[in-house]
C-alpha cells in the first residue's frame, strides 16, 4: 500500500510513517515545515516529503492520504482531495486498521505523563523479553527511536504501547485519538482541564475519557491514579473492566502506593512490600510514573519485582529535564513542560534534587532560573494564565518569552514581583537571563517547541561572557 501522510513531521504522523514504512508499505508525506530532526529521521528510512500543501500532490495517487490533525478545511491539497473523491482516513484510523487490529494494547493517557509512562511501560516489557511494539510522542533513550512495530525475539508477544492522546483525531473526526485504539490495558494517568482550543470544559474532556473506558474489555485492566477526583467522577460514569488504582496516599486493599523518597522507594500492594525501585529520575511525579507503568505490565504477566528491576535502568525521553549543557559555572536544561500543573512539578523534581545535594554538603542553595514560554494553544489563548505565578513559584526568578501572546505577561506575573522578567524576543530573553545567571545557578528552559533554539543560544552567551 502507497499512502501520502498530511502532516508527516508532528511527532504522532512521524512516528506512524516509520511503522508503515517497517510493516513494507510505501510512504510519502508532506508538511508545512519540513526541517531536522524530524526530516532527518524520515529521510533516513527512504520517505520522501514535499514542503507544503500544494494541490498539485494530488498527481502523487496514492492508494490512501493519511491526514494529521493539524490539516483544516481550506487546505489546497485536502480540498483537492474532497473534490476529486479521494481516498482519506485519520491517522488513528490508519493506525487501528493496519498496527493494532489483532494486538494487546496498552494505552497510556492522562493531561500529564503520557510520553515518560509510555516509555517506562514498553522498556519493562522489553526487559522482560516480550518485545513489544510502541508508538510515543518522543524519542525514549532507551530505544532511540520514537515508534517501532516490535514482536521480534523467542519470547515476543504481540503487544503495542501507544501514547493515548485526548486531543482530537482530525477536522472531520472529532473525537479524542485514543478512542480508536481499542486497549486492553489503559492507564489514565491524571486529568485536568487542557486542550481550550476545542474543550470547552474539564467535564467535556471527562467525557472523552469516558468513551476511552468504555472500549476496555471486562477481561481487561483500568490502571487509575488515585489522586484524581476527575477520574473517579469519570468511572462513577459506568465501568466494566478490572480497575487497579496507584498513587493512594493510605493503605487500600489491592492498590498500588510507594514508600520512600522518589529516587529509591518500596513500591506497596496495601500493606505488602511487592518490589522496589532505585533510579535516577527526580519528582514524585515519575515515582507515580513508574506505579502506573508496573501495574500495566503486570497485567500482561511481568511481576512488579520485574519491573522495578527494569526501571533501574530506564534513561528517560529526550527534552525530560534534560541537560543540554554547562557553561560558565550554569548548567541549562531542556523540558517539554508547558501546562502549569507540569511546570511546576518540574521545577519541583529539580528542587528536591538540589535541596538534596544541599543535605549531601553543598556550599549554598542552588538558584533555579526558569525560562519559558507559553506556547500552547491553551496557553496562548490565556485559559491559565493565572496558574502561571503558582507553577513558579520555587523558582528564584523567571523569565517569560510573550512573543506571540494574545494576553499581558507581565499583568499575569505581576504577583511575583521581582521575581519575573518578561521579554518579546529570544534575543532579550538570553539577554536578560546571562545578566543574572551566576555560577552554580540552574536555567531550566520549558516549553512544547524548539524555543527558537534558546538552549544553545544561552550557553554561547554564557561561555562568551567575562
Amino acid at each position: 500500500m502507497h499512502i501520502h501522510i498530511l502532516g508527516i513531521c508532528g511527532t504522532f504522523m512521524g512516528g506512524l510513517a516509520a511503522l508503515a514504512r517497517e510493516a513494507g508499505h510505501r510512504v510519502t508525506g508532506c508538511d508545512a515545515n519540513v526541517y531536522p530532526p524530524m526530516s532527518d529521521q524520515l529521510g533516513a528510512l527512504g520517505i520522501e516529503l514535499i514542503e507544503g500543501y500544494g494541490a498539485d500532490q494530488l498527481a502523487v495517487a496514492p492508494d490512501q492520504f493519511v491526514v494529521g490533525n493539524v490539516v483544516t478545511r481550506g487546505n489546497p491539497l485536502m480540498e483537492a482531495i474532497l473534490d476529486a473523491g479521494a481516498p482519506y482516513t485519520s491517522g488513528p484510523q490508519w493506525l487501528a486498521e493496519h498496527v493494532l487490529h489483532g494486538r494487546h494494547v496498552l494505552a497510556v493517557a492522562g493531561t500529564h505523563g503520557k510520553t515518560t509512562t509510555t516509555s517506562m511501560l514498553a522498556w519493562v516489557l522489553e526487559a522482560a523479553g516480550l518485545a513489544p511494539g510502541f508508538l510515543v510522542g518522543g524519542v525514549p533513550l532507551n530505544f532511540g527511536v520514537s515508534a517501532r512495530l516490535g514482536g521480534a525475539g523467542p519470547d515476543a508477544r504481540p503487544l503495542f504501547v501507544i501514547e493515548a492522546d485526548e486531543y482530537d483525531t482530525a477536522f472531520f473526526d472529532k473525537r479524542s485519538k485514543f478512542i480508536h485504539y481499542r486497549p486492553r490495558t489503559a492507564v489514565l494517568n491524571n486529568l485536568e482541564f487542557d486542550h481550550a482550543d476545542i474543550f470547552d470544559d474539564l467535564d467535556a474532556i471527562e467525557r472523552q475519557f469516558h468513551h476511552l473506558v468504555r472500549t476496555v474489555p471486562a477481561s481487561g485492566r483500568l490502571v487509575v491514579n488515585a489522586r484524581e477526583d476527575s477520574l473517579e467522577r469519570v468511572l462513577a460514569r459506568g465501568c466494566w473492566s478490572e480497575v487497579v488504582r496507584f498513587g493512594n496516599r493510605k493503605e487500600e486493599p489491592g492498590a498500588l502506593r510507594a514508600r520512600g523518597d522518589p529516587h529509591d522507594f518500596d513500591v506497596l500492594r496495601g500493606s505488602m512490600k511487592i518490589a522496589h525501585v532505585e533510579w535516577a529520575l527526580l519528582g514524585e511525579h515519575n515515582q507515580l510514573n513508574a506505579l502506573a507503568a508496573i501495574a500495566a505490565a503486570e497485567h500482561v504477566g511481568v511481576a512488579p519485582e520485574l519491573a522495578a528491576e527494569a526501571l533501574a535502568g530506564f534513561q528517560n525521553v529526550r527534552r525530560r529535564l534534560e541537560l543540554r549543557g554547562e557553561a560558565g559555572g550554569v548548567k541549562v536544561y531542556d523540558d517539554f513542560a508547558h501546562h502549569p500543573t507540569a511546570m511546576r512539578t518540574t521545577v519541583n523534581g529539580l528542587r528536591r534534587s538540589l535541596d538534596a545535594d544541599l543535605l549531601a554538603g553543598a556550599e549554598i542553595r542552588p538558584r533555579i532560573l526558569a525560562v519559558f514560554e507559553p506556547r500552547s494553544n491553551t496557553m496562548k489563548l490565556g485559559s491559565m494564565k493565572a496558574q502561571l505565578p503558582w507553577s513558579l513559584e520555587e523558582t528564584d526568578l523567571a523569565f517569560c518569552h510573550s512573543a506571540g501572546l494574545g494576553w499581558d505577561a507581565a499583568e499575569a506575573l505581576a504577583p511575583m514581583g521581582k521575581q519575573a522578567r518578561v521579554c518579546d524576543s529570544i534575543e532579550a530573553l538570553v539577554t536578560a537571563v546571562v545578566r543574572e545567571a551566576r555560577p552554580g545557578d540552574h536555567v531550566l528552559c520549558m516549553s512544547n517547541g524548539g524555543f527558537g533554539g534558546v538552549h544553545a543560544k544561552l550557553l554561547k552567551a554564557l561561555a562568551a561572557r567575562k
